[in-house]
């Protein structure tokens, strides 16, 4: 099922908490899957980020088998996995 990139960031937004899978192009150019969820704040200092990831096309997921927060660019995502459901991004 292909849906926009609007509705892709919207899907990945709404998530909350539930376990998503996304696939993008990282900025060196490799593919990259991640499994992971929104809304993590465990390991947090609560300072908050120096920048606003909306304005870089960005969105922070924490990446459960890495056990770290990683930053998906949203403007390079192919392919978006949630509730058992794979989301092909036009």
């Amino acid at each position: 099922m292909k849906i926009s990139k609007a509705k892709a960031t919207d899907l990945i937004k709404s998530s909350q908490g539930k376990f998503i899978t996304v696939k993008f192009t990282k900025k060196n150019g490799e593919d990259r899957t991640l499994t992971g969820r929104t809304g993590v704040h465990k390991f947090t200092t609560g300072e908050g980020l120096k920048y606003n990831p909306d304005d870089y096309g960005l969105v922070g997921i924490y990446d459960n088998i890495n056990k770290g927060y990683r930053m998906v660019n949203l403007n390079t995502l192919r392919e978006v996995t949630a509730q058992k459901t794979t989301y092909e991004v036009e």
